[in-house]
């Protein structure tokens, strides 16, 4: 008896043992065929949060079953009882966007191409227009007695007591002929001999004068008609006390070239052309501020003219034209002052509806105006000036007028500046001019928006670490910032519409973003709601890479992710990344939107590989001084970041330095072929996706802002592109292009290849993917090239 026990003991031992080796094979292990699958297979985060306007539910898109088109789902404001939203429930919806009346009871907006108003409390939706045009732009007028919307660049209102609409503009294409201009000198003379010969044609014609007066007086009254030529309109806004029109006229250049993209594979089984863009330096659109004045019916410009600043000329020209005058042994005579050309946004009113300001930006980017503007004059009142040899840039100032507001005292003016070297927050007197930091320190300030009861801030900073973003509560005035969030990684929040809970999506490095919920308080413990990974993903025990720093060469420090084997053995090999965008991080302490590059890196670590990730100069989030660390010259700091990486692996991880090797698409590709063209002893093999080859082939918003423009920086694009250095070429380098990619086009590589045959070189190749466009779409382009990579890579720096 004693013996069947044991040996039943045993036996379950046995099993027990057998079935943790059976878990243990059924480890994943990393191949690029598995990674490079369609994403679904790890799981779908949340995305596209937003709460309801009752703030009892709180929805995102999931597609936990795999329907892309029905992915919709909710769950209550505590985080409990997730479901998937009905077809009805999810056409029924408000949308998120849209404006809201001051006491936040109503809420208009377009869905669909109409105008919907939403009664909060009741939940009660009434469609204010549906007709098959688009009306946008949806908004209360200041007394909240009208919704005032656009529909063909035009401006009308719908009463809210009796739903009558009236139109508020009228623009028109074209220009207005007066009458009798389009009639021929010829028949002008038979008209006049006709009323000069015969009584019968003179009553008929006094007759149908007066019958047209008459006609007119009883006509109701109908808006300016404003002729606007070849120019569109846009931007259109009405002031508070509807006597002032604002918009702006944008004329559309009309010899600039358009580079075309032909796609090879097409249902119709024929070439097919996209049109895409112009390139660099071609001719921009041109903007001008219009005031139209209803009480004088009188359209003018607003002019910068006197503005400060405007005729200065770009520190680089002063710089060109200097080193040419000494070249020659010449000196220049003073150019004739020309005002820069500039867009004006807004504006924006106060809430009291008796002030404006409007933000207005150079066409070359170096400066932005934060201006009072007096609509009834069109003068303009400078608040703040902010300038840069290099670009204006930064969070919350990026793009158009950026994040500006008006405090509630209707005498402040808050915006968002780089002024101390990172982005941060300021406030603006509108009479003394005065300013005030309300933010600063070693780090930026983004996503900024005021509380409801107008006494605190709420925003997002990296102020922990480089790598982390938080979200904060901050008092109007200034004062202690209150850190909400706690868990380490990234927090994108969407507040309740009480303020009192928190829609946090969360990740971490090596965790994608999932949906958690928390009060509006601090220390408060957020409470996970969604659980998006597949057992497959979770059975893979995906690496925490280690976030360093390191000094370049100048002293900067530069920020990096480090992937190490356990066992990592002396002089082994080592791949550098290098992040595409250019203006973007991705040395953090977040899930990475380069997700398959985080988990090819596991993969290569796997094989035996140091991996290191760079934050190169150029990369957001560490603020002004590295942002703009590679004006006029890309592949110079840029690129000695990654020289200075590659320095660190050899001196500090033990890496062979004849065993490196390095890869990147996009901006990443670019860095890659500067890399193996000018510092061919660093890297012994690199990878170049989707590269720019010239930059003088690129589109004008990115790239002026970096290097200005081919005819005026010419040096510039010289130094910063590789096809000039394609004779440096020694290591082996693998080139990867989509031929429909829009961004880069396909051209960019078919020069450089040509520019590589002229010179004799034979260690490269292309691989071309004819259905890809500049992010890949097809699990097996992804399969193929990173495939090709690998080999590249075993080949190269492997003993």
């Amino acid at each position: 008896m004693l013996f069947k026990k044991r040996a039943v003991a045993l036996m379950g031992w046995l099993m027990l043992c057998s079935s943790a080796l059976q878990a243990q094979d059924q480890k994943m292990v990393l191949s690029v065929e598995k990674i490079m699958r369609d994403p679904k297979w790890i799981g779908t985060s949340p995305s596209n949060v937003f709460w309801s306007e009752d703030g009892k539910k709180i929805y995102f898109n999931w597609n936990q079953d795999g329907n892309r088109s029905d992915s919709l789902y909710s769950v209550s404001a505590g985080g409990k009882n997730i479901q998937k939203v009905s077809a009805l429930e999810r056409r029924n919806l408000p949308s998120p966007y849209g404006r809201y009346n001051k006491k936040e009871t109503q809420k208009v907006y377009e869905k669909n191409g109409d105008i919907f108003l939403l009664d909060i409390k009741s939940g009660r939706t009434q469609q204010i227009t549906n007709t098959v045009e688009r009306e946008s732009s949806p908004s209360f007028s200041f007394d909240e007695q009208e919704v005032v919307f656009l529909k063909d660049n035009n401006m009308f209102a719908w009463s809210v007591s009796n739903g009558q609409t009236t139109q508020l503009t009228d623009f028109r294409k074209g220009k207005k002929s007066a009458e009798g201009d389009t009639k021929s000198l010829q028949k002008k003379w038979l008209e006049e001999q006709q009323l000069a010969l015969l009584e019968i044609v003179r009553e008929r014609e006094t007759e149908e004068k007066a019958q047209k007066k008459q006609q007119k007086a009883g006509a109701p009254a109908r808006p300016k008609e404003i002729y606007t030529g070849d120019k569109s309109v846009s931007n259109v806004v009405l002031s508070p006390d509807e006597r002032f029109v604002t918009y702006y006229l944008v004329e559309r250049p009309k010899s600039a070239k358009i580079a075309v993209v032909p796609e090879f594979v097409t249902a119709s089984g024929y070439t097919e052309d996209i049109d895409t863009r112009t390139k660099v330096g071609d001719e921009q659109a041109s903007y001008e501020f219009f005031v139209y004045d209803t009480k004088h019916d009188t359209t003018y410009a607003v002019s910068m003219k006197d503005v400060e600043g405007i005729y200065d000329q770009p520190a680089y020209l002063q710089e060109t034209k200097a080193e040419t005058s000494t070249a020659n042994g010449t000196t220049s005579k003073a150019a004739k002052k020309t005002a820069r050309a500039t867009t004006i946004f807004g504006p924006y009113w106060s809430d009291n509806g008796k002030s404006a300001v409007v933000v207005a930006r150079s066409a070359d980017n170096k400066d932005r105006w934060i201006m009072r503007l007096e609509p009834a004059t069109g003068k303009l009142t400078v608040l703040d000036r902010q300038h840069d040899d290099a670009w204006i840039n930064g969070p919350g100032i990026a793009y158009g007028a950026g994040s500006v507001g008006w405090m509630p005292d209707n005498e402040h003016v808050w915006f968002q500046s780089e002024e101390s070297g990172y982005s941060h927050l300021y406030a603006v007197n509108i009479n003394s001019g005065k300013k005030k930091a309300l933010t600063s320190g070693k780090f930026e300030v983004s996503d900024v928006r005021m509380s409801d009861d107008k006494k605190n801030w709420y925003f997002t900073a990296n102020k922990v670490h480089p790598g982390e973003q938080h979200f904060y509560r901050m008092p109007l005035q200034g004062g202690e910032m209150v850190q909400l969030t706690s868990m380490t990684g990234a927090h994108e929040v969407q507040l309740s519409p009480d303020e009192k809970k928190l829609a946090i999506r969360y990740s971490y490095s090596n965790k994608p973003w999932e949906l958690f919920v928390m009060d509006n308080k601090r220390d408060a413990k957020p409470v996970q709601v969604t659980h998006s990974l597949t057992e497959e993903f979770k059975s893979y025990d995906w690496r925490d890479p280690e976030v360093i720093s390191f000094n370049a060469k100048d002293g900067q420090e530069v920020y990096a992710r480090l992937y190490r084997p356990e066992n990592a053995q002396a002089n082994g090999p080592a791949v550098i990344f290098v992040h595409g965008a250019g203006y973007l991080q991705n040395a953090h302490k977040w899930w990475s939107s380069y997700f398959r590059e985080y988990m090819f890196h596991n993969f290569l670590v796997d094989n035996g590989y140091t991996v290191l990730d760079v934050d190169y100069r150029g990369s957001a989030g560490y603020g002004r001084d590295v942002r703009t660390g590679i004006y006029r010259f890309m592949g110079g700091k840029d690129l000695s970041d990654q020289v200075d990486g590659a320095r660190l692996l050899v001196d500090k991880y033990q890496v062979d330095p004849k065993r490196i090797g390095i890869y990147g698409g996009s901006y990443g590709g670019f860095i890659t072929l500067m890399a193996m063209f000018t510092e061919p002893d660093i890297f012994a093999a690199g990878a170049a996706l989707r590269s720019v080859t010239d930059w003088a082939h690129y589109n004008h918003g990115y790239t002026s802002n970096i290097l200005n423009t081919p005819q005026t920086d010419s040096l510039a694009y010289a130094k910063s592109s590789p096809i000039y250095y394609a004779d440096g070429l020694k290591g082996a380098l693998l080139m990867c292009h989509g031929m429909v990619d829009t961004n880069v086009h396909f051209q960019d590589i078919v020069r450089l290849s040509q520019r590589l045959i002229e010179l004799g070189k034979d260690n490269w190749e292309l691989a071309v993917y004819p259905v890809e466009n500049h992010g890949f779409e097809q699990p097996s382009s992804w399969t193929d090239e990173y495939k090709r990579i690998f080999k590249l890579f075993e080949e190269n720096l492997k003993e």
